[in-house]
């Protein structure tokens, strides 16, 4: 069993980097080589600035390349209770955000010739438990009554159509989701911002941002220094560099996921016969899907914990319990991979972008960073135009979370109370 990221080991390698020091003046310095930060400097390249791409590790490396590469419409949360909380009208125009999104995956993808193996699988929300159904039906009531009229409920006797197992209660399908190889997707999104110019820099992260006289910005690294008109932190729960006001505003919590050996196609037939992404309605989801080479894969939050060889490993075998009570004829299937990887939480699980002190920033995805991130990189290029009405979550405040300084202590909390909801709720 591999302990690295399936989407990674089975992609091709960045291969564009800018090479010599990291010096010069640009107009933008994007930090993050991620999907945001893919996306934005391509955006940005095709509107004719010379940008700079700076990246801690490698490109996709972090939660881009080691997420369930799904590209899903839709909310994290219960549509009904989000709507509720910030009223229809805006709820709605968040909901229609996430459409965007994955039409702009889809476009991309076309555009620039990034073979990923995109396609429009859909999404399957399983009832975890019989009350479950009849809040996910309530809430399918409303999308198709106002936002979606592409989603539909799959009652209990209808779900062998769906998946293969008795663990589920029913579900509400989402038609628009969609599924890609999602390794190949970020580094073709570098790629193809290279080819346009862009400098993109590995293992150069950014260790300080200040101020440049005269204006602008200083962006300092290992490898030297660049100038910028203007920054995007495409960061995410990055630790390096001088990002303490992000991290007082963010939760990294560690997402596991687990890859099959290679199934037959029969098995897979049985199992997930329309090959939709998967998700179930448990605080400590559990979430699967079909990769390109015919694997299952499963992931979740396993625990509440940070993500490192040996969480990764012990989390994995959380997975593979949770893989066979969903499907019991699994259980001597062989685990290929396993890996994790950390997602930016913020306190209501909707993701924040804008501009402070002059320094642009997108990230929070909290768990849906595949359509979003890649929606964001775009629209923030815009932002940095001077087109700010364009930013869906520019009128979010963005307090720091109280008794939070960076590293989460408070995950195993977090993770005992959830644990409770899912067995009293």
């Amino acid at each position: 069993m591999k302990l690295t990221s399936y989407w990674l080991d089975t992609s091709t390698p960045f291969a564009g980097a800018a090479a010599g020091p990291v010096e010069g003046a640009f107009d933008v310095a994007v930090i993050g080589g991620g999907l945001t930060g893919a996306s934005a400097a391509l955006a940005l390249a095709k509107k004719g600035a010379r940008v700079v791409l700076l990246e801690a590790d490698t490109i996709g490396g972090a939660a881009s390349g080691r997420n369930g590469g799904m590209c899903n419409n839709g909310f994290a949360q219960d549509y009904g209770t989000l709507s509720g909380k910030l009223g229809r009208e805006v709820a709605d125009r968040l909901y229609r955000a996430f459409d965007a999104g994955v039409d702009t995956v889809e476009r991309l993808v076309r555009e620039e010739g990034i073979d990923c193996s995109f396609a429009r699988v859909g999404k399957i929300k399983l009832a975890a438990k019989p009350e479950h159904y009849d809040k996910l039906a309530r809430s399918q009531e409303l999308l198709a009554a106002t936002v979606d009229p592409d989603t539909e409920m799959v009652r209990l006797a209808d779900l062998p159509g769906e998946i293969g197992s008795a663990r589920y209660y029913g579900g509400l399908v989402y038609r628009k989701s969609a599924a890609l190889h999602v390794g190949r997707f970020v580094r073709g999104l570098a790629e193809a911002a290279a080819r346009r110019g862009v400098a993109v820099h590995e293992r150069t992260p950014m260790t300080s941002l200040k101020a440049a006289p005269g204006g602008g910005h200083l962006v300092g690294t290992p490898r030297g220094t660049v100038r910028a008109k203007q920054v995007l932190l495409a960061s995410g729960t990055s630790q390096a560099g001088p990002l303490g006001w992000v991290r007082r505003r963010i939760v990294p919590v560690g997402a596991f996921l687990i890859a099959t050996e290679p199934l037959p196609v029969e098995t897979l037939d049985r199992l997930t016969p329309r090959r939709r992404n998967s998700v179930d309605t448990k605080n400590l989801v559990n979430y699967f899907r079909t990769t390109p080479d015919n694997r299952l894969l499963f992931g979740g939050r396993a625990r509440f914990a940070v993500s490192n060889p040996a969480s990764d490993e012990k989390s994995g075998e959380i997975l593979r319990a949770a893989l066979h009570d969903v499907f019991p004829e699994l259980t001597d299937i062989r685990i290929d991979y396993c890996w994790g990887g950390m997602v930016d939480m913020t306190r209501d699980r909707l993701p924040r972008a804008g501009e402070r002190d002059g320094i642009y920033y997108s990230m929070g995805y909290s768990g849906h960073g595949t359509q979003m991130s890649t929606l964001m990189g775009t629209i923030m290029a815009e932002v940095m135009d001077g087109r700010a009405e364009l930013n869906p979550w520019g009128s979010f405040a963005w307090p720091a979370i109280p008794g939070h300084f960076g590293p989460p202590w408070f995950l195993p909390l977090v993770g005992a109370y959830y644990r409770l909801k899912d067995r009293f709720q």
